[in-house]
């Protein structure tokens, strides 16, 4: 009980005092005579609460603080209790009773006023009861319009406070239920200049039987909780957005369309045009102006009207001006737009006419360095929002520069690899196809699109003796420019391993060999570095065909097997033998053999043709078979119509495709000959010939026939053995062949001044375009291959 009592009084349906207690004198100070008749209203220091007065319309009880005024003139603080109460002729009267708040229940009162989060006490009905200074501030009105108003509703109660939709519902439920809840809400003070975001507790008010009187609303400013969070969240969304390709316009791009999504109004991404030409960044700019070009632009203006640089264009930026300054220092500054007329910004009047013209305020000037190179500059503006820039902006926008630089890097240097790979390996595939008559053929090689970088994939077609070829194709773990640069070296060493015409699977087996030991020669610094593709490892397939007997002989070291279409137009994949790939070691190869018929189509190719992320091995083979299938189309539109089949618009891997067309020699283009082991046949050899190149019309050619053949068939005779053969084969070039039993290889030597022989080699060297032996099952081949004479 207060200090003074308890104060009561009663009032009539008019308003007027009827009855005036001894608690009220003390309270008041009024005498019984000073106070009856009179309007009880007088009493009072402020009006009547809003609640209050809609419960004595009602009339309903009604319990809450009032301010009276003591008859000294000195205000009170009263809890006031109002009971209707119906009088003798029906009439609504009153009877009030009102104490003192004890100390304990003013300092309550005074720490809740004081507190300076804000709050506020609503009733059962959801209608503002209390409010503290706080809560005045926030919302820009005195208690008095606060109280018998719902949550949100300005002083008409029609309008709603933007910033708290859906809150009605939100205090239903509390006041239904009893449980907690919270609410979010942006709201801008009164003098703010931005909104602030506000964390709204809403908590039943409970008696001691737990039924639910009333509500309380806290407000907690968690503006810049907000912004950390949204400033972490842009930066996850960066890193998801920011360098999703390793392409530098590309990059930019997405620079651009984060900050413009979140940080400003209009943004430019300038960089410099050496880094776009693939060139080394500068490590600081120097005495000459940087050379930009406009690579991105946003805006939340449609068509970005503030730039008055189209994307593509070079320019350059003054040394004094804000960008000029940023680049010189390598930090991002800040700038408030006060006066375009004299703002250094601009550097040109069309800038400076562009920052009026769409009211831009506040501007920032962003380096972007990587590696401790600058790689250009970003340009962030605000013209729509009201809001300047801060100095957290200013660290954002710094670290979304950095993130991006290293991204443009990246891609950069990627470019550059990429280029160099692929101008490697253009030089190390064949451009042409060589001169020879066996096969026909049609290739395509298709490098890569994705971040792993040109791979070793190749292809050859290499002529061999005896109007033979080579066909090969092979691939090597890993990419960029290493893997090139081995695919090179393996290429080399098919060639000659070929020239001395091993066959497939011996050819496969010094190619392994060759494999292991580029491995091995790999440094320690190579094997430990975490760029290095690991272990060199390479799968091939390598064929001979031979034009006169129409065999092919072929063997893989872990390659996909190649198809071959007959002449009829129907495909299939040949049953090869598979061995290991290249680099495992210790493991044997096998050659099959079998016979072509002429106009067959050999299908050789890469896994990167066949395998893809959407579909299985099976499936890809199954749409090559299907795309090779067909008789009489040439081989280029067979090699599109593959490639158009099987691979997307950017394929994941390496493709090599080679097609070859096979051809025979008909029986009147080769003639053979058995030679008996005596030298009086020596003659007849000769004559035979002769007579076989005036039957082709050759006779311009007999001389040097005649000399090659004398020479190589003595040597058969002299130094080898039964069985000896003599063939001549008309192709693109004449070609004489003698076979013996001997597995010697003939060498040429540097015959003295008295030697009666030992030139023979060397004169049949200087007189045809080239010779050599090759290994047969039964002994070797010596041949050389003379240029025909002009028919």
């Amino acid at each position: 009980m207060g200090e003074h009592g308890v104060a009561s009084a009663a009032v009539d349906a008019r308003g007027l005092v009827i009855a005036w207690s001894a608690g009220a004198r003390r309270v008041l100070g009024y005498e019984h005579g000073e106070v009856v008749g009179r309007r009880a209203a007088d009493l009072l220091a402020d009006a009547l609460p809003a609640s209050a007065r809609s419960r004595l319309a009602e009339p309903a009880e009604w319990r809450g603080p009032v301010h009276a005024r003591h008859r000294d003139g000195h205000g009170v603080e009263l809890e006031l209790e109002a009971h209707p109460l119906l009088g003798s002729a029906g009439e609504n009267q009153w009877f009030l009773t009102a104490t003192v708040p004890e100390p304990a229940a003013r300092l309550r009162r005074w720490a809740l006023d004081q507190l300076p989060v804000p709050i506020a006490l609503f009733d059962q009905d959801g209608l503002a009861v209390s409010a503290n200074s706080a809560m005045e501030g926030v919302m820009g009105r005195p208690q008095k319009d606060l109280l018998g108003r719902r949550v949100g509703e300005s002083v008409d109660g029609m309008r709603r406070i933007p910033g708290f939709e859906g809150l009605d519902e939100a205090v239903q439920h509390v006041l239904r239920t009893g449980e907690p809840t919270p609410y979010e809400a942006w709201l801008r003070a009164p003098g703010e200049a931005r909104e602030h975001a506000w964390l709204v507790s809403l908590s039943p008010l409970k008696d001691g039987s737990g039924e639910v009187r009333g509500m309380c609303l806290a407000a907690i400013d968690s503006t810049e909780q907000f912004l950390a969070r949204r400033r972490l969240s842009m930066l996850n969304e960066s890193g998801n957005r920011i360098g999703s390709t390793l392409d530098v316009t590309r990059t930019a791009e997405e620079l651009a369309e984060v900050c413009a999504d979140h940080l400003a109004d209009f943004v430019v991404v300038d960089l410099l045009d050496s880094v776009l030409e693939g060139e080394e960044a500068t490590p600081s700019p120097g005495t000459a102006p940087l050379v930009f070009r406009r690579t991105a632009q946003r805006s939340v203006l449609e068509g970005c009207p503030e730039a008055v640089i189209p994307v593509g264009s070079r320019h350059t930026y003054a040394e004094g001006s804000p960008p000029g300054r940023a680049l010189t220092t390598g930090r991002a500054l800040l700038y408030e737009v006060d006066d375009v007329t004299g703002l250094p910004w601009a550097g040109s009047p069309e800038r400076a006419r562009s920052i009026e013209v769409h009211g831009i305020h506040s501007m920032m000037a962003v380096p972007l360095r990587a590696r401790g190179m600058t790689l250009g500059l970003s340009v962030l503006a605000r013209h729509r929002t009201a809001e300047p820039f801060g100095q957290d902006d200013l660290l954002l926008a710094e670290e979304l520069a950095a993130r991006a630089a290293v991204c443009v890097d990246n891609a950069r240097r990627y470019t550059r690899e990429r280029a160099i790979a692929l101008e490697l390996q253009r030089s190390l595939l064949p451009h042409r196809a060589p001169l020879q008559a066996a096969v026909e053929v049609a290739s395509r090689y298709q490098p890569a699109s994705t971040r792993a970088g040109i791979g070793g994939d190749w292809f050859d077609v290499i002529p061999l003796s005896g109007a033979r070829v080579g066909l090969v194709v092979g691939d090597v773990v890993g990419h960029g420019v290493q893997a090139s640069a081995t695919m090179g070296r393996l290429r080399t060493a098919v060639r000659t391993l070929a020239d001395v015409d091993l066959a497939p699977d011996e050819l496969l087996t010094q190619l392994d060999d060759i494999v292991l030991r580029l491995d091995s020669e790999r440094t320690a610094d190579e094997a430990e570095d975490a760029e290095s593709p690991g272990e060199i490892g390479a799968t091939c397939l390598y064929a001979v065909y031979d034009p006169v007997s129409r065999r092919c002989s072929m063997a893989r070291a872990g390659h996909p097997p190649p198809v071959l279409i007959g002449p009829d137009g129907e495909a299939a994949f040949l049953d090869l033998p598979i061995g290991p790939p290249l680099g495992v070691g210790g493991l044997p190869f096998e050659t099959a053999e079998f016979d072509v018929p002429e106009g067959s189509v050999f299908a050789f190719y890469t896994d990167g043709l066949v395998q893809a992320p959407d579909r299985d091995l099976d499936d890809g083979l199954a749409r090559l078979r299907q795309a090779l299938r067909g008789t009489d189309r040439p081989l280029e539109q067979t090699c599109d119509a593959v490639l158009r089949s099987l691979l997307t618009e950017r394929p994941v891997d390496d493709v090599a495709l080679l097609l070859a067309r096979t051809r025979a020699l008909d029986a009147d283009r080769v003639a053979t000959w058995d030679v008996p082991a005596d030298p009086a046949f020596v003659g007849h050899a000769r004559k035979l010939a002769c007579d076989q190149l005036a039957a082709w019309r050759l006779e311009e050619a007999s001389f040097v026939t005649e000399l090659i053949v004398s020479e190589l068939v003595t040597n058969a005779i002299r130094y080898g053995g039964s069985p000896i053969q003599l063939r001549l084969i008309r192709e693109n070039t004449l070609i004489c062949e003698v076979s013996d039993s001997s597995s010697t290889a003939p060498h040429m030597r540097r015959a003295r001044a008295f030697d009666e022989g030992g030139r023979g080699l060397l004169l049949v060297a200087q007189l045809t375009q080239r010779w050599g032996s090759r290994h047969t099952r039964t002994g070797k081949t010596i041949w050389a291959e003379q240029a025909l004479p002009d028919e």
